[in-house]
């Protein structure tokens, strides 16, 4: 979505085709995936997504290491699910369409609060910073149970008052859509902060805050009101969390959720606005779908993320957009064979990786069902010596093949993008 903008600053027809698309995507998706589980899932990617572009404000614009966002849309949750229930209760006037405008003011005013302390530091110490909040939050969760409500939370009743139109926002597609409006509104929102002086003053203060200094701006106020924003939106992903879950537990604020934040905004790609996108789907995928699975899956997020950083620190999007501009060449083809042995490789070494975790996990967790279990339809046995040779070798000889096939690759990638950098200087020369 790195949407382009005419000289009069408006969107173009290309612009709107892409919004266009996004919100028929999102209006279509229920109908497509009609399952209970799968409009659950839609709803809770969509909080995802306001709450990881809401973090990527910090990182991704403005290139603040936060340790601590949760506090901010956890809060949010919390103060909006008072609300709920003070609607409930008739002590408050409120529809529930606008409850995660309450989280969003929440989130905001907490922001304004912390956030005067957090960006006074930059760098490493801005993280730490960050972290030490989101630890004094999370310890108030049981330290303040008048508010928090202890170890069980705050519950609260979606369900209040008439119905107007027929929606009383007890059906899930009807809160699904309700979501959807908001993660509609919020990305546009967030969008429309890159393309902002601000915005654009925070990239600066990203890139070189020694010159955003020498030219007369203040670069801690520059942080601080974009931290402001990032709280705001954080807020209202929040109160979107308290309209599907109606319940706000500690988690919420915990550094869990600050790390869910940070891991997947990295993993999709901070560098564009797209990539936070798909590291929200791919959070809720994971955390739904892969912890069926195995019970190791938190442990293959982290393979995951050490692999990304090794061989991908630009994330997914960065991958997306150099390989569209490699086809934008017509150079992708000559690609396809490496990508291919890639693939393959790197197939095999986790294949034999994976099954090396299950097996400890099988002696951890399930040794009263016996030394057998069955790997992608294999019979393995934990307490032979060929299960685990076998297993070994396999995740061997796949990163031996792996790395070989990244070295050849390397080299071809290097000489497609020479191709591409002389057909643009024959472009201009001509």
């Amino acid at each position: 979505m790195n949407l382009s903008r005419n000289r009069y600053g408006a969107l173009g027809p290309s612009d709107m085709i892409v919004w266009g698309v996004a919100a028929a995507v999102m209006l279509v998706a229920p109908w497509i995936f009609s399952s209970g589980l799968a409009v659950t899932m839609l709803s809770q990617m969509g909080i995802a997504i306001v709450a990881c572009l809401s973090f990527n404000i910090l990182l991704g614009q403005g290139g603040m290491l936060s340790f601590g966002h949760a506090v901010y849309s956890g809060l949010g949750s919390y103060v909006a699910i008072h609300a709920l229930k003070a609607a409930g209760d008739g002590q408050l006037p409120i529809p529930v369409s606008l409850i995660p405008l309450v989280g969003g003011v929440a989130g905001l005013f907490f922001a304004v609060l912390f956030g005067f302390v957090t960006t006074k530091k930059s760098g490493t110490t801005f993280a730490m910073i960050t972290l030490g909040i989101g630890e004094l939050v999370y310890s108030a969760t049981l330290l303040v149970p008048e508010f928090f409500g202890g170890e069980a939370g705050i519950a609260a009743n979606r369900i209040v008052g008439k119905p107007v139109l027929g929606v009383t926002f007890g059906p899930q597609i009807q809160v699904y859509y309700l979501l959807a409006i908001y993660t509609v509104l919020c990305t546009a929102g967030m969008y429309a902060f890159t393309r902002t002086p601000l915005g654009r003053m925070l990239n600066a203060v990203r890139d070189n805050p020694e010159r955003v200094e020498f030219i007369g701006y203040s670069t801690q106020r520059v942080r601080y009101f974009s931290f402001i924003i990032a709280g705001f939106f954080a807020g209202v992903a929040g109160g979107m969390y308290a309209v599907n879950s109606e319940i706000a537990t500690g988690e919420v604020v915990s550094a869990l959720r600050s790390g869910g934040y940070l891991l997947f905004t990295f993993v999709g790609g901070a560098t564009f606005f797209f990539g936070p996108i798909i590291g929200a789907i791919l959070m809720v995928v994971s955390a739904v779908l892969l912890s069926e699975i195995t019970k190791a899956w938190l442990l293959y997020l982290g393979l995951v993320f050490m692999v990304m950083v090794m061989f991908a620190p630009g994330g997914i999007a960065s991958l997306i957009m150099m390989n569209l501009r490699v086809a934008a060449f017509g150079k992708l083809r000559g690609l396809l064979g490496g990508y291919v042995q890639l693939a393959v490789a790197g197939a095999l070494a986790f294949l034999g990786t994976a099954a090396m975790i299950e097996m400890v996990y099988h002696i951890q967790l399930n040794e009263a069902l016996g030394p057998t279990m069955k790997f992608l339809g294999v019979e393995l046995n934990v307490r032979a010596l060929p299960s685990w040779l076998g297993a070994l070798a396999v995740a061997g000889v796949g990163a031996a093949l792996f790395e070989l096939a990244r070295r050849r690759f390397a080299r071809r990638w290097g000489e497609v993008q020479g191709e591409i950098e002389a057909a643009i200087h024959a472009r201009e020369a001509a």
